[in-house]
C-alpha cells in the first residue's frame, strides 16, 4: 500500500548554488519509489532555458534534466516550465508588458494540468526565497500562491547556516508560507554528526522544523565535464571528442607556464604518487615543446581498451591550448604565435583529450577555476551519481508526514 500524499513541496535554496537541484533530484528520486511513476514535477520559474523538441518549445535546463532523466511522459514540457525570464524580462515587466495576474495564470494552468497525471506534486525554486520579488513572482510567493509547503536547502555548517536560513524562513514566515523542514548539504564529511546534532536541535527547539538531511561533501559532483569546459571557453575539442564527459575540478587545473622538463617532472611525480589522474593542462598554443611532451606522457601512461578507447580510471589528463593575448616579441609573424598543424595531426592520430580556445592563458584558467558545475541532460553519470549519493540521507519518513 502506498503512502498518503503530503502535500506539494516546494524545493528552495538560502542561495545560488546551494545544491537545490540535486536535492531536487534525490526528493524526486525517492518519491518515485513510494508513490510509482505519478509524481510531478514543475519549475513555476525558471531563468536559464534551452530548447526542446522540435516545435520550438523552450523550458528551464532543470526541467529537461528531470523529464529526460526519469523518462516523466505523463508531463508535458510546457506545463513544467511555465514561465520563463530571459534577458529584459524585468524591464519588459515593470514596463507593464507583462502583468503578475497573466505570469501566476500560466503557473496556475500548468499546475492543474500536472496535478491530471500526478499524485504527488514537486516544485523547484530558482535561487533564494527571494528572488523574483522584482516580478511579483518570489519563490515565497509561488509556494503561497500553490498552497506547498517548503524545504529549505542550505550549505552545511553550524552558524552560517543557521543564518542564511533564518533570514529566508523569516520571508516565508511573513508570507504564510509553512517551512516543512531543512536539508544541509556539502557538509565537511567528519562534521556530519556535529552539525546534525546542532544544527537539529537548534531549528527544532525554535522554529519546531525538523532537519530533514545532512548531505556529506562529495567533491565529483561539483567537477565540470570537459564538454562543460569547451562550451564556457568557446573552445574546440580538435581530439578526443567522446572524453567531453571527463570530468576535472578546479584543484585538477594546472596552468603551465614552466620549461618542459619541469613540466614533466611534475606531471610523473604526481602519476607516481597517485594524487592526480586528471589533470587539465593550460598552455599558450606556441608552447610547442608542452604540447607534444603533453602527447607524448598521455600516449605512454594511458591504457588501451579492446575498443581503442582509454581505460578511464587510467591516467587520462587533457590540454587546454590558448590562442589570446601571449607576452611574445613583438617581431614575430602571427604565424609563429599559433600551433603548429603538424601537433595537431599528432593529437588527433593519439585521439588525446586536446582543446583550443581564443581565450589567453590567464583568462581560461580563472574562468574554469571560477565556474560551478549544474547538471545537465548530457551528464547522466553525475546525475546518477549525485542521486546515489543524496537519497540515502534524506528522511523520507519525515518529509512525508506533513
Amino acid at each position: 500500500m502506498s503512502a498518503a500524499a503530503p502535500r506539494p513541496l516546494f524545493i528552495a535554496a538560502t542561495r545560488q548554488h546551494v545544491g537545490k537541484t540535486t536535492v531536487s533530484l534525490a526528493v524526486l528520486s525517492g518519491l518515485r519509489k513510494r508513490f510509482g511513476d505519478r509524481v510531478g514535477f514543475v519549475k513555476p520559474v525558471g531563468q536559464q532555458h534551452v530548447p526542446v523538441g522540435d516545435k520550438g518549445v523552450r523550458v528551464d535546463k532543470d526541467v529537461q534534466v528531470m523529464k529526460e532523466y526519469f523518462g516523466l511522459e505523463h508531463l508535458r514540457y510546457e506545463d513544467m516550465s511555465p514561465v520563463l525570464v530571459p534577458r529584459d524580462y524585468t524591464k519588459r515587466f515593470i514596463d507593464g508588458e507583462v502583468s503578475s495576474t497573466e505570469q501566476m495564470d500560466k503557473i496556475q494552468a500548468a499546475v492543474r494540468n500536472v496535478r491530471k497525471t500526478s499524485d504527488v506534486l514537486i516544485f523547484e525554486g530558482t535561487g533564494h526565497v527571494g528572488v523574483g520579488a522584482i516580478i511579483d513572482a518570489s519563490n515565497a510567493d509561488i509556494a503561497k500562491r500553490l498552497d506547498a509547503d517548503v524545504v529549505l536547502v542550505a550549505n552545511g555548517g553550524i552558524g552560517s547556516a543557521f543564518d542564511e536560513l533564518e533570514m529566508n524562513r523569516a520571508m516565508l514566515k511573513d508570507r504564510g508560507v509553512r517551512l516543512r523542514g531543512v536539508v544541509l548539504n556539502k557538509v565537511v564529511p567528519e562534521k556530519v554528526e556535529q552539525v546534525r546534532d546542532y544544527v537539529g536541535r537548534a531549528i527544532q527547539q525554535r522554529w519546531g522544523v525538523p532537519l530533514l538531511g545532512v548531505v556529506p561533501d562529495l567533491p565529483f559532483l561539483g567537477k565540470a565535464t570537459l564538454g562543460d569546459l569547451e562550451r564556457l571557453l568557446d573552445g574546440e575539442l580538435i581530439s578526443g571528442k567522446a572524453y567531453r564527459d571527463l570530468h576535472f575540478g578546479t584543484e585538477d587545473i594546472n596552468c603551465v607556464t614552466t620549461g618542459v622538463r619541469r613540466f614533466l617532472r611534475k606531471t610523473h611525480f604526481r602519476q607516481a604518487e597517485r594524487r592526480e589522474r586528471r589533470p587539465l593542462f593550460v598552455t599558450h598554443c606556441t608552447r610547442d615543446d608542452v604540447l607534444l611532451a603533453f602527447l607524448a606522457y598521455y600516449k605512454s601512461k594511458t591504457v588501451p581498451l579492446p575498443d581503442r578507447t582509454m581505460d578511464r580510471d587510467a591516467w587520462l589528463g587533457a590540454m587546454v591550448l590558448c590562442k589570446g593575448e601571449c607576452d611574445m616579441d613583438p617581431a614575430r609573424s602571427k604565424e609563429d604565435n599559433t600551433h603548429l598543424p603538424y601537433l595537431v595531426d599528432i593529437a588527433r592520430a593519439y585521439d588525446a583529450p586536446v582543446m583550443l580556445t581564443d581565450k589567453g592563458t590567464v583568462e581560461a584558467t580563472n574562468v574554469m577555476a571560477n565556474f560551478t558545475a549544474k547538471m545537465h541532460v548530457g551528464d547522466a553519470s553525475r546525475i546518477a551519481a549525485a542521486i546515489d549519493h543524496y537519497e540515502p540521507h534524506i528522511d523520507f519518513d519525515k518529509l512525508l508526514e506533513g
